[in-house]
């Protein structure tokens, strides 16, 4: 059985309530966001800005706000393109607890609970895994403008490696602790990070990409509860 089957199950489960508590939580949160970043700048913008403006050789101009603030919806527009994907993946992870047991539930009813992180240890996690995801892929803008034909490549790679990593860490931990995790990751390196690199493809449709965590978690459950010796 392949990670492409892996990925089959999650798909086949993706109706699962708990499946989609999590999809539209993490979504929600990052909508919410945004809009309150918005809400911020133009509250900045009215209190910087004057009613009107007095330009030399113009007079009293009073729509140089509105150009602003229009200005500024273009600007939320691009940055939600750019960070939509990983702010939704760390919201979304402080949850996917729920999907791991939803599968497990699932397709492994004889395995006993396993125990959960506390929110702070999630959030914590997902903090550290937001900040890694956006400065890798900042400083593999550099790869990206010196050898562009192999921008895509460089692209699945990076982020096949840091998804793997993460949602493998994040489902074995429930059971092995994140000593026992690191090893056997370690042990699986390569499997893993091809198993990322799948996981990676959607991110090159933006929209797209916002299933990734739940869909990630859910397919590397299968994944780790098929490795050996764990």
């Amino acid at each position: 059985m392949s990670f492409l089957s892996d990925v089959r199950r999650a798909l086949a489960q993706i109706g699962d309530a708990r499946f989609q508590r999590v999809f539209i939580t993490g979504i929600g949160l990052t909508l919410l966001l945004l809009v309150a970043f918005y809400a911020a700048i133009l509250w900045l913008l009215n209190w910087w800005l004057p009613d009107t403006l007095t330009l030399p050789f113009v007079g009293p101009v009073g729509w140089i706000d509105d150009v602003l603030s229009g200005a500024s919806i273009l600007v939320l527009v691009l940055l939600s393109g750019f960070v939509m994907v990983p702010v939704a993946s760390a919201f979304t992870g402080l949850f996917l607890d729920d999907v791991t047991d939803a599968v497990e539930a699932r397709h492994y009813p004889a395995l006993p609970p396993a125990p959960r992180l506390s929110f702070a240890q999630g959030l914590r996690d997902s903090i550290a895994f937001l900040g890694v995801l956006i400065v890798a892929n900042l400083v593999a803008l550099v790869a990206y403008l010196i050898l562009p034909p192999l921008a895509p490549v460089i692209f699945l790679a990076l982020n096949g490696y840091l998804l793997g990593r993460e949602y493998f860490q994040l489902v074995a931990t429930r059971r092995l602790g994140r000593e026992g995790a690191a090893r056997l990751r370690q042990r699986h390196a390569l499997r893993i990070w091809a198993a990322g690199c799948v996981m990676a493809l959607p991110l090159l449709v933006p929209v797209l990409g916002l299933v990734v965590p739940v869909l990630g978690a859910a397919s590397f459950t299968h994944l780790y509860h098929r490795l050996p010796a764990h």
